[in-house]
């Protein structure tokens, strides 16, 4: 069974410390979603985990399937499995979302995917997300809508098939009709094989879409509270303010907006497969 464990993780960003000890263990098959306040370090822990290179382990360890994450680089990471679905998906001129997704899929494989068989799947996976059809044809994320950009992550871990999905705010930008579809394709997912999920939301009724079976609450860098679905409702209900008081957690200071950081490149398609296309 693979497993995700982090233990006493500890990230700066920019010589500020920003995680403080984060422990979190993901099963096979399980969905972790992950609340708090904006800017206490929910996307700085999906960022860590990936390899962004601006999010600097200090403390700590990741492991995945019992291998160290930390001394793999980020593509390897990606073809060890994992997946992250940005906050705010690049925009990259030139490369097309085939071309792209191609040279993702043939990284993890001994053999490069037949063309037939990549176009019938791709089809499959825009007709999933109810993309429009050129999509294969377009470059990436160019001129996409918001709520573009965030279904094409689900195309993008539709047709790579990760074993563990880190979801940074995938439901905002969507209306509720494309929320829906999102989380009927990633449901599907979960039904074909034991896809694990951390998701990062602001919102319960995103929750109730997906259904996490773990809960967990991040404040100043830490994770305070733990519980099942009826937290992230009461949460939604009630707002943090009852955390703070029921466990004597003082709220971070508000921070500066953080700038927007470079991409990792949406999963990590190493600069060897690109040029091998």
């Amino acid at each position: 069974m693979k497993t995700l464990e982090i233990k006493n993780l500890h990230v700066d960003v920019e010589g500020k410390n920003i995680l403080k000890g984060v422990d979190l263990t993901v099963q096979e098959g399980e969905v972790h979603a992950l609340m708090g306040p904006n800017g206490n370090g929910k996307s700085t822990l999906l960022a860590a985990i990936m390899g962004h290179p601006k999010y600097i382990v200090t403390e700590g360890s990741i492991t995945w399937d019992g291998k160290n994450v930390l001394e793999m680089s980020v593509d390897e990471r990606s073809k060890a499995g994992l997946f992250l679905a940005m906050q705010y998906p690049q925009e990259i001129p030139g490369v097309t979302n085939s071309d792209f997704l191609r040279a993702a899929m043939n990284v993890r494989r001994e053999n490069p995917v037949p063309l037939f068989t990549f176009i019938k799947a791709m089809e499959k996976t825009i007709k999933d997300l109810e993309m429009k059809e050129d999509l294969a044809h377009r470059f990436l994320n160019e001129g996409f809508s918001g709520g573009e950009k965030k279904r094409n992550e689900i195309v993008q871990m539709e047709l790579l098939k990760p074993d563990i999905a880190m979801l940074d705010e995938l439901d905002s930008g969507l209306d509720v009709d494309a929320l829906h579809i999102v989380a009927r394709a990633i449901n599907n997912m979960r039904n074909e094989y034991p896809l694990s999920l951390i998701v990062v939301s602001h919102y319960e009724r995103f929750y109730e879409l997906i259904e996490p079976q773990f809960v967990h609450v991040m404040v100043d860098g830490r994770i305070v509270v733990e519980g099942d679905a009826a937290l992230a409702k009461k949460i939604d209900e009630e707002g943090y303010d009852w955390i703070y008081k029921e466990y004597d957690i003082k709220p971070a200071s508000a921070a500066a907006p953080a700038k927007r950081a470079p991409s990792l490149g949406t999963c990590a398609v190493s600069e060897k497969a690109k040029a091998s296309k």
